[in-house]
């Protein structure tokens, strides 16, 4: 198992590491493991992308300190406020059609005892009208996790958010991006860890993932990004 730490100085050498680490799975077999806050931004999914207001949705992003970028896993747009944790697991596969729902469902057992070991008990599913909607998410009062799936023929990227604090702030700009995409959104659908009663501090939030994350496998290797 290879750890990585840290974040890459600007916001597309970031979303490289985890492609690299990706991958490398691919190529060598080991799973790799990345928990990490990314850079202040508004990730938007393909779909987004093909809104007749995908400009707009941007501009407005920008004009409120958050880099609009495009990702290539998950659905609709997500944002990163500074506290906001991302994760990634990566994992070699055999055969690139079996095997995903049980990597959704293996991932968020993960995440789900890492946040119920930091005091935060959470429930499968969403409220309505929740960022980036789907039907592999967490709640706790409101959405706080997020996950999304990317499989290659040679490994798969299992890959999410952690809504640890700042979730007026999230809902403030998720609310302008999805009215500029025509899209539904309710701001009171965001929840967070702290929201829920659990630690604001994302170090504190990131480092159970992790453990989470890598909880089994004997060999882990920790390398800074």
């Amino acid at each position: 198992m290879r750890v990585l730490r840290g974040r890459a100085a600007t916001v597309e050498a970031d979303r490289g590491r985890t492609g690299a680490m990706l991958a490398r799975t691919g190529a060598t077999g080991e799973p790799a493991v990345r928990v990490w806050t990314p850079h202040r931004q508004v990730a938007f999914g393909r779909r987004d992308a093909a809104e007749p207001g995908y400009d707009r949705a941007r501009a407005v992003a920008r004009e409120r300190g958050f880099e609009p970028i495009e990702r290539r896993v998950g659905g609709r747009a997500v944002a990163h406020t500074g506290s906001t944790l991302a994760f990634a697991r990566a994992v070699p596969v055999a055969d690139a059609r079996a095997g995903l729902a049980d990597r959704y469902e293996a991932t968020a057992d993960r995440v789900r005892r890492a946040l119920s070991a930091v005091g935060v008990e959470t429930a499968a599913g969403e409220p309505p009208a929740s960022f980036c909607p789907g039907s592999h998410s967490l709640r706790a009062g409101g959405k706080v996790v997020g996950i999304a799936q990317r499989v290659r023929t040679d490994a798969a990227l299992v890959a999410g958010c952690v809504v640890v604090a700042d979730r007026e702030e999230l809902a403030s700009v998720l609310a302008p991006v999805y009215d500029a995409l025509g899209q539904p959104f309710d701001p009171g659908s965001v929840g967070s860890v702290a929201a829920a009663g659990g630690p604001s501090d994302p170090e504190q939030v990131r480092t159970a993932v992790e453990r989470e994350l890598i909880d089994g496998d004997a060999t882990v290797r920790r390398r800074a990004v």
